[in-house]
């Protein structure tokens, strides 16, 4: 249900005036992890990494966030085991321990460019971003984390999707107590604080439900904001400009600065 990845990679993107450079990093257990850093022309804003969703592979996910490489940050996109020429095969422990490993390595990539690392996870990627920057070493040093569309739990999302069909509602609470939950970001967003927490949810989202969003507000302490799309999908926020005006106003205030007030609505 988790992972549906994709081993072909789609050409790297072309980015006017700026670079792109191939990587590989050891995940915890050492499987080699393939990556790529997407490079703004001149001095970025800041470094983002990018937890993509659960199909395909980085290289068709990276198109989402190819508008921040414009606006000047350094983006860090990297293939969880199993997708792209990454190694090994996703299971939900191994995701996990993927995603500490990528932040470790957002910090690398960043070096002497200052301006700090925002972390950014869509879907299935910001319930692995939530569980990394909790469990990161590094997480004091993390500026942000932002959430785009992602689900509370693992147990919570399959149960959810199995009480949708009427065929399946028999199974819902049986099958949901088979799936790993130890890495559900509802059991790890409030270890997030001081980190500031972004979360962002369409109220149509027909993947993962808006509930989704809420609870992981509510579970996260300050300082944190919930940007409530309305009529929004599923990780369609950011086709917005108006989201996208509003994500480069938070990122100017956490990077470097520390932050002061969240935008609390959309």
């Amino acid at each position: 249900m988790f992972f549906h990845p994709a081993r072909e990679l789609a050409a790297p993107p072309k980015l006017a005036g700026g670079s792109v450079e191939e990587v590989f990093f050891p995940s915890g257990d050492g499987v080699r992890l393939h990556g790529w850093i997407l490079r703004p022309p001149g001095p970025p804003k800041g470094t983002v990494l990018f937890f993509h969703g659960n199909a395909e592979n980085m290289s068709t996910h990276v198109n989402a966030v190819l508008w921040l490489v414009k606006a000047k940050y350094q983006v860090f996109a990297f293939d969880y085991r199993g997708y792209g020429t990454s190694d090994g095969t996703p299971d939900i422990p191994g995701v996990n321990r993927d995603g500490i490993a990528a932040l470790d390595q957002a910090f690398h990539i960043r070096g002497g460019e200052g301006g700090g690392v925002v972390v950014f996870g869509q879907s299935l990627g910001g319930a692995i971003a939530a569980y990394a920057v909790a469990n990161s070493p590094r997480r004091g040093e993390v500026k942000a984390l932002i959430l785009d569309s992602a689900f509370a739990g693992y147990r919570r999302i399959v149960r959810d999707k199995l009480i949708a069909g009427i065929v399946t509602v028999p199974l819902a609470w049986p099958a949901s107590w088979t799936v790993e939950d130890d890495y559900s970001p509802e059991r790890w967003i409030g270890s997030v604080a001081p980190v500031p927490v972004v979360v962002i949810h369409g109220t149509k989202d027909p993947v993962v439900p808006f509930s989704h969003g809420e609870r992981l507000y509510r579970l996260a302490g300050q300082p944190k904001g919930f940007w409530k799309v309305e009529g929004g999908g599923h990780a369609t926020a950011l086709l917005l400009p108006e989201v996208r005006n509003q994500l480069l106003g938070f990122l100017d205030s956490v990077l470097p600065s520390s932050v002061t007030n969240l935008p609390s609505t959309h």
